[in-house]
C-alpha cells in the first residue's frame, strides 16, 4: 500500500517481479461504477519508525490499523539474505490489525460551527510493553490513544446443580446479583419468586473466571481540545517521548502526553490588526533527533527553523529557507504557487523536503542560501494556472515524504499516463504512476 491509499499485489516468493499499483481512495474491491460514500476516502496515513505498522483515517473518523507479516514470518531467511548482502525479493505485506472509531461529528454552538469528523493527522508515538500508541486528530481536536491486546475473561464452572433444582428459574448468581427484593440473613428472601430447594444444595461452587482468547482493545487515553482556534493541520511528536506540537493557521502550541487541559503556546504569528495578516503556518515538524529543535513553513514560501531554548514564545527563528525569485519571473499566480503544503526532515535531520504546488524542494539545513535540488511535479500545468485558479484546483494541497535512507522521495499529484500532457517524456530519474503518486530518485 502506498501513500495515496493504492493496493499493492504481492509477487511470489522469491520472485522479483515488479509490484503492480492500482489507485484506490478507500480499502476493499470496488466494482466499476459503484459509488464510493465520502466518509470511506482516506483521509491521513502513516507508517511507524520502524515500518511495521501502518495507521490510515478516513473521513468517516475511523482509524484502521495494519502490521506487517513479511518481515515476522520470515525474518530466518531474511537474515540469510543480509549475511549473503543479497537483495531480498519480496515485497511488504501488510494485514488487517483493528480498527476503532477516533472522532465523531461535533458542533461548536458557540460558534455555530459544524466540527467535521475527518482525520487530519495520524502521528505515532513510542510503543512501550506491546502496547501500540498514537496520536489522531480532526480539525479541532487531538487524541491519544493506546492499542493493546487483552485477554477475554469469562465465567465458567457455575454450580450446575443448582440449575437443575430450580429448573428453569434464576440461577444463584442471578438470584444475588439482580434481585431487588430484601433478603434475610440466611441467604433466603422474601418472595416467592424465589425459594432453595428441599434439603438444600448439596455442593455450592463459586464461579470461576478463565482467560480466552485475546482481541486487540483500542482506548482513548488523552483528549487534547479547546487549544486551536482554527483548522489543526499538523501534530508532530518530540523525539523526548514526552511532548508534541499542534499547529493550525496562526498558532503552534506545545503539549505534554500526560497532561491534557493545558498546552503553551510557542509559536503566534497573528497579528495584532487581522487585516495586517500577510500568512499563515502551513505545516510543523519536530526535528527527528533534537527535542529542542523545529520547523515550520508557511504560505509565502518560506521555512523557519527555531530553537526552543532561546525564548518560551519563538517569535523569532534561528534560520529561514527561502528561495529567491528569478529576475522578471514574478506573476498573479507566483506566491499562491509558492506556498508550501507540507514539510518533512530526513531521518537524520540534516535534510527538509518541502511541497509547494508546482515543485519537490531538498534543504540542507546548514545552506539556507537555497534548495538543494529542486524537483519538478508537473511543470506541464504552468501555461494553464489561470484554468486552474478559475477552478480552485491551484489551492490543493500535496504532502510529501522522505524514505528512510534519504535516496527517495514521494509526493502526491494529478493522474498521468506515460508522458506528460504535453506530449514529452518522462524524465529517466522520475517514475509517474498512474494513481496521482511521484517518487524522485535523489543523486548525490
Amino acid at each position: 500500500m502506498n501513500n495515496g491509499g493504492a493496493e499493492a499485489a504481492v509477487a511470489p516468493v522469491g520472485v522479483p517481479q515488479p509490484l503492480e499499483w492500482k489507485f484506490s481512495q478507500v480499502f476493499g474491491e470496488r466494482t466499476a461504477g459503484e459509488e464510493v460514500q465520502e466518509v470511506d476516502i482516506i483521509s491521513a496515513i502513516e507508517f511507524d519508525r520502524s515500518g511495521d505498522h501502518l495507521a490510515t483515517g478516513d473521513r468517516g473518523g475511523r482509524v484502521v490499523l495494519f502490521e506487517r507479516t513479511d518481515t515476522r514470518d520470515h525474518v530466518g531467511h531474511r537474515r540469510d539474505l543480509e549475511r549473503m548482502d543479497s537483495p531480498i525479493n519480496r515485497h511488504p505485506e501488510f494485514r488487517y490489525k483493528t480498527e476503532f472509531q477516533s472522532h465523531e461529528p461535533e458542533f461548536d454552538y458557540l460558534k455555530s460551527l459544524e466540527i467535521e469528523e475527518k482525520i487530519n493527522k495520524i502521528r505515532w508515538c513510542q510503543s512501550a510493553n506491546g502496547a501500540l500508541f498514537l496520536l489522531s486528530t480532526n480539525d479541532k481536536t487531538i487524541k491519544f490513544w493506546k492499542v493493546q491486546e487483552k485477554k477475554v475473561k469469562k465465567v465458567c464452572e457455575m454450580n450446575v446443580d443448582s440449575k437443575k433444582a430450580m429448573g428453569n428459574g434464576p440461577n444463584v448468581g442471578s438470584a444475588i446479583t439482580t434481585s431487588s427484593k430484601p433478603c434475610i440473613a440466611n441467604g433466603g428472601c422474601t418472595s416467592n419468586d424465589f425459594s432453595f430447594p428441599d434439603g438444600g444444595f448439596p455442593s455450592l461452587r463459586l464461579p470461576v473466571v478463565t482467560s480466552h482468547e485475546t482481541n486487540l482493545m483500542a482506548r482513548c487515553r488523552r483528549i487534547y481540545a479547546h487549544a486551536h482556534d482554527y483548522h489543526i493541520n499538523s501534530i508532530s511528536n518530540n523525539s523526548d517521548g514526552e511532548t508534541f506540537i499542534s499547529a493550525d493557521d496562526l498558532r503552534i502550541n506545545l503539549w505534554n502526553l500526560e497532561i491534557s487541559n493545558q498546552s503553551f503556546n510557542i509559536v503566534d504569528v497573528k497579528p495584532a490588526n487581522m487585516e495586517d495578516l500577510t500568512e499563515v503556518i502551513t505545516s510543523a515538524e519536530f526535528h527527528p533527533t533534537q527535542c529542542n529543535m523545529l520547523a515550520y513553513s508557511s504560505s509565502k514560501g518560506s521555512i523557519r527553523l527555531i530553537d526552543m531554548r532561546q525564548s518560551a514564545l519563538c517569535d523569532t527563528h534561528s534560520k529561514l529557507f527561502e528561495e529567491q525569485e528569478a529576475p522578471g519571473s514574478r506573476s498573479f499566480f507566483t506566491e499562491i504557487i509558492a506556498s508550501i503544503s507540507d514539510i518533512k526532515f530526513a531521518k537524520d535531520g540534516r535534510y527538509i523536503l518541502s511541497r509547494d504546488y508546482m515543485t519537490l524542494k531538498l534543504w540542507d539545513i546548514n545552506m539556507d542560501s537555497g534548495p538543494v535540488t529542486t524537483f519538478q511535479v508537473h511543470e506541464y500545468l504552468r501555461p494553464k494556472l489561470c484554468d486552474l485558479y478559475e477552478n480552485d484546483s491551484i489551492f490543493d494541497k500535496f504532502e510529501c515524504c522522505i524514505s528512510g535512507n534519504g535516496l527517495r522521495v514521494a509526493t502526491g499529484s494529478y493522474r498521468e499516463y506515460g508522458s506528460n500532457n504535453n506530449g514529452s517524456q518522462q524524465k529517466p530519474h522520475e517514475e509517474t504512476r498512474s494513481d496521482g503518486i511521484k517518487a524522485f530518485k535523489i543523486s548525490w
